[in-house]
């Protein structure tokens, strides 16, 4: 535990001290404020909670963005420190192969969700401060989202790991980082739309489409959200979803989980075996 803990304020420091990381919090924050007010501006002419507005924004900045940050922090988490030659030297002191990962992982986590809650949180304490009513159920979805972001971006984090312990330079692990974001964020989406609109409601049932949304995290990770509360689910216009599909929030919540922790089983394995 010792180790693990030493190795994760080594990452955590290292990333306060990368600007870049720094720069996307800052602008995570800054796409949270912006989103939130411009989208809840008209809310008292509408007769929606102003709150459930920020959540559908700021669920869809996380699909896109949370992603993308994972990834960019993790991809070298591995094949950096060896092409670096780092890691040799960190593998000389009496830690485990398994150690180094999950400490490393724990470290870019908690960067993750300080990015988080500092961009959301904000936002919410903003909202709150200009004598907006905000109800109980409101705040429950918006410690829902927080929660859920902070794993989503666990996920892409571990996928990050797995691609950083089988590929030999970064150039190739940053290009396989991207192509996966745009896979799971942008193409997979475009592709079940497009069969719907195809197949009509002929073929789809609704253990399929149960099937085809686990089998992608944003998916999961919108359908918890977007779906799992009434007054959300409604303004995001997917209310009609949230009635085919039967998955009740602690089954997302495990798949969101299994998502991590298989990649990140796959990537400690790859890592034990491989040659430095």
């Amino acid at each position: 535990m010792k180790s693990l803990c030493i190795i994760a304020i080594k990452e955590i420091q290292e990333g306060l001290r990368n600007r870049w990381v720094l720069a996307t919090t800052l602008l995570l924050l800054a796409l949270s404020l912006t989103l939130s007010f411009l989208g809840s501006a008209p809310t008292g002419n509408v007769g929606v909670r102003a709150l459930d507005v920020v959540i559908v924004s700021l669920s869809s900045l996380s699909i896109f963005l949370l992603p993308l940050i994972a990834l960019l922090i993790s991809y070298d988490a591995i094949v950096g420190e060896v092409d670096r030659g780092t890691m040799l030297l960190l593998l000389s002191y009496p830690v485990a192969r398994w150690q180094v990962l999950l400490g490393k992982f724990c470290g870019h986590l908690a960067i993750l969700a300080f990015a988080t809650i500092l961009g959301y949180g904000a936002t919410a304490a903003a909202l709150a401060l200009t004598g907006t009513p905000i109800e109980a159920d409101s705040w429950m979805a918006f410690a829902r989202l927080i929660g859920s972001s902070t794993l989503l971006g666990a996920v892409f984090v571990a996928i990050g790991y797995l691609i950083s312990a089988q590929v030999q330079d970064r150039g190739t692990a940053g290009g396989i980082a991207i192509g996966i974001w745009l896979v799971l964020v942008l193409l997979y989406d475009m592709a079940i739309l497009g069969f719907l609109v195809v197949d009509q409601g002929r073929t789809l049932s609704a253990g399929m489409l149960n099937i085809l949304l686990l089998l992608n995290p944003t998916d999961t990770y919108r359908m918890f959200n977007l779906a799992g509360s009434a007054g959300v689910s409604s303004l995001s216009g997917m209310a009609g979803i949230a009635e085919v599909q039967t998955l009740q929030p602690p089954t997302l919540l495990a798949m969101l989980a299994v998502w991590i922790l298989l990649p990140l089983a796959a990537a400690t394995t790859i890592f034990s075996r491989r040659e430095l």
